[in-house]
């Protein structure tokens, strides 16, 4: 169990406004020392009280948490689809609704509009900001996340509707349950345990909840420059738990990859041809894609465009042992995955290339015959999509150019009359947070005391643009939380949240609020 000492100016009123010097051990002093540990026992056994209090009120309202998720997973909050955004939009008034009847000064803010590929527009969703507390001397944190999810369908491949929450042997099963909605409402249930019990929140809480995280955040990097010197002027940690853990044991993430998403487009005929008929006379718009689009990546999985892989930090000695003591096994990520071989066969290897490397992953190809059956067509124009996951020290419009200049020096040296455009159409940053600050400690003595063990620190593959889009804002410090399992499944069929996870990840949050109390102002 971990307690809390009183911060240092009070420890300094008990010991009568003096400091402790070694050679200044008077009867007094001695007295007031004596005083000090008594108090210290008092408040430790205070806190423990608190504490086993609130754990004891999650557990006795799992079923009212589970509910809850049920609840949000009923709305198909997918932003990618405009026929369901009505039901995006009333998913960010139950949100608000929710915190505006836990008695929190909400608010609904307008981020616009969307423009669709057909020129039309189309209202985004607001989003939801909530707030706490407003004591000047606590600290006050601003947790972040989001309740709109990718698509699902049962015929997708999933075992039950997606929609509809299902619990399975301790498995929370529906689209949105891990990513993002279970966590939410995890932070949401740990305020309100809080107020529950009638105890004072021991930090300033204020919520930031968006509804569009899934298709690039539309409107929400604007927001956050609006909301600089407003809504966010006097937070002091972001907290982020919009990610999952590498395996059984909790982790805590601290870094995550950018994202640079391209367009290359090989256009020639006026139409599509017939294959039969021209083919071997004309020089085809595909044959050039494909081949230009073999110059990007080696069978090794080495990256060919120049300047790439020398912009990348150097792995240092230190980040080698943080690999080599996370757990993780590779074969059971194998087996996970279904392949029986893998780009690299050791652990540090597999997880640097994961986390710390860039990668070329080639998406598809707009223009060429798809569906089933046979067609013996060559496309008019084809575009491929394929994206370079971005890492330190790399920046996104150095990429863009460095893309763009050889695929068409690679693209000359075939003298094709075709044309060819490369287009990036995302340039998302990457970004780090420093392991050793305060708020990293925080997080560790709060999964130390819910779970009784370290955490791994890990960093994330895929890209949370909003970290570093509030890290460049607000110059604040950020730390990603996660409580998902590294099993949920999250964009894929069947995606889930353990009730473990769920009603612990509670308990951590809770812990975690109490642990951030305790950090230094001139931490911040």
């Amino acid at each position: 169990m971990l307690f809390f000492l009183p911060s240092p100016p009070l420890c300094k009123h008990i010991l009568g406004g003096r400091s402790i010097d070694c050679l200044d051990w008077t009867s007094e002093t001695k007295m007031n020392l004596q005083t000090l540990s008594i108090i210290l026992l008092v408040i430790s056994y205070a806190q423990a009280s608190q504490y086993i209090k609130l754990v004891q009120y999650v557990d006795d309202h799992q079923e009212e948490y589970v509910e809850a998720l049920r609840e949000w997973v009923a709305i198909e909050s997918d932003s990618s689809n405009i026929q369901k955004r009505p039901e995006l939009h009333r998913m960010m008034d139950m949100v608000a609704e929710k915190l505006r009847l836990m008695g929190g000064t909400v608010e609904l803010v307008d981020t616009g509009e969307q423009e669709l590929p057909d020129g039309q527009t189309i209202t985004l969703p607001k989003v939801v900001t909530a707030q706490f507390g407003s004591d000047p001397s606590k600290h006050t944190v601003c947790v972040y996340g989001h309740v709109d999810v990718q698509p699902a369908k049962l015929e997708d491949g999933w075992a039950t509707d997606p929609y509809n929450l299902t619990d399975i042997n301790g498995n929370l099963y529906g689209r949105g349950t891990s990513d993002n909605k279970a966590p939410v409402l995890a932070w949401i249930h740990a305020v309100k345990a809080y107020q529950a019990l009638s105890m004072v929140l021991p930090v300033n809480v204020k919520f930031l909840i968006e509804g569009m995280e899934e298709t690039g955040s539309n409107g929400l990097d604007a927001m956050i420059l609006a909301q600089k010197d407003t809504f966010l002027s006097d937070v002091d940690y972001i907290i982020i738990s919009d990610c999952g853990w590498l395996s059984r044991r909790p982790a805590l993430t601290y870094g995550t990859r950018g994202n640079c998403y391209f367009f290359a487009e090989v256009e020639g005929p006026k139409q599509d041809l017939h294959s039969g008929v021209y083919g071997g006379a004309v020089i085809e718009p595909m044959t050039d894609l494909i081949g230009i689009l073999d110059t990007l990546i080696s069978p090794s999985g080495r990256i060919l465009i120049p300047g790439i892989q020398e912009a990348v930090a150097p792995l240092s000695d230190e980040e080698w042992k943080m690999y080599q003591d996370i757990e993780f096994d590779v074969d059971h990520f194998k087996s996970k995955i279904g392949v029986n071989h893998l780009m690299y066969n050791n652990k540090v290897d597999l997880l640097a290339h994961r986390w710390r490397y860039p990668t070329v992953s080639i998406h598809g190809i707009k223009g060429a015959f798809s569906d089933s059956g046979t067609k013996t067509v060559i496309p008019a124009k084809v575009t491929a999509k394929f994206s370079i996951r971005q890492v330190p020290d790399m920046d996104p419009a150095t990429v863009k150019k460095q893309v763009t200049d050889y695929l068409h020096s690679k693209f000359a040296k075939r003298k094709s009359p075709n044309k060819l455009k490369v287009t990036m159409v995302i340039g998302a940053k990457p970004w780090l947070a420093e392991t050793q600050h305060p708020l990293y400690e925080a997080g560790k003595a709060a999964i130390k005391r819910v779970f009784n063990m370290d955490p791994d620190l890990i960093r994330e593959g895929g890209t949370i643009p909003i970290a570093r889009t509030f890290q460049d804002v607000t110059g604040k410090s950020i730390i990603m939380m996660p409580i998902g399992g590294f099993d949920d499944g999250m964009h894929s069929q069947n995606e889930k949240m353990s009730r473990y996870n769920y009603i612990e990840g509670t308990k951590l949050f809770i812990a975690y609020l109490n642990e951030v109390a305790q950090i230094n102002k001139s931490s911040v």
